[in-house]
């Protein structure tokens, strides 16, 4: 009986897979996507509340980046529509919605830390969830289209 060697290795016969191709990063790019419609839904309505009552958050009187938390809700609320409509888009599949994730998951990380003094660990953990969509966008190359 002969030993076969894994279907990774190069020289069993088997090719080996593309690069950008493994199931990490397929997998990241759909994880990514299912937290860009999240991360979207949870700022729309994180804005609602900011919009509604201005005192949901904390007041913080000496702020360098000082807004209003209506300007702030409003800010949330119209990037938590584009997050989620671009989160769809890269759980479809769209060929546009790659480069558009990675700019808005970057918007959303600077809002996010903006947005620190009012709610310190709801930020952090956005800013963590960005990151890795940045990553996960940037990582995954799309199988081209097949004719």
């Amino acid at each position: 009986m002969t030993a076969q060697p894994h279907p990774g290795a190069p020289s069993g016969g088997y090719p080996p897979p593309p690069a950008g191709h493994s199931a990490w990063a397929t997998g990241g790019a759909v994880f990514a996507g299912v937290l860009m419609l999240l991360n979207g839904i949870l700022a729309i309505l994180q804005g609602i509340a900011a919009i509604a009552e201005d005192d949901v958050y904390a007041r913080i009187d000496d702020y360098v980046y000082k807004i209003n938390l209506t300007g702030w809700g409003w800010v949330l609320l119209i990037l938590g529509v584009i997050a989620a409509v671009v989160g769809w888009g890269i759980l479809s599949g769209a060929a546009w919605a790659r480069a558009v994730g990675i700019a808005m998951a970057s918007l959303s990380l600077i809002a996010q830390f903006l947005f620190l003094p009012y709610q310190p660990v709801w930020s952090i953990i956005m800013m963590a969830i960005d990151v890795f969509v940045i990553w996960a966008l940037a990582h995954h190359q799309p199988e081209p289209a097949r004719r």
